[in-house]
């Protein structure tokens, strides 16, 4: 009986899976970000660049 306790106690695997989704998921969330801000970052950019 103890050892079924400690099994179903036992959530490394979970958890590491959990971490690998959310991760998986900011970085998406990430590059998507910065895909549709690539042109103002770049105008912005160049604009700072011309005053200098």
């Amino acid at each position: 009986m103890t050892d079924v306790l400690k099994t179903l106690h036992e959530e490394a695997g979970q958890t590491m899976a959990e971490y690998a989704v959310v991760l998986g998921v900011i970085t998406i969330a990430v590059v998507v970000t910065l895909g549709l801000l690539s042109t103002t970052i770049s105008n912005t950019l160049n604009s700072v660049i011309a005053a200098m």
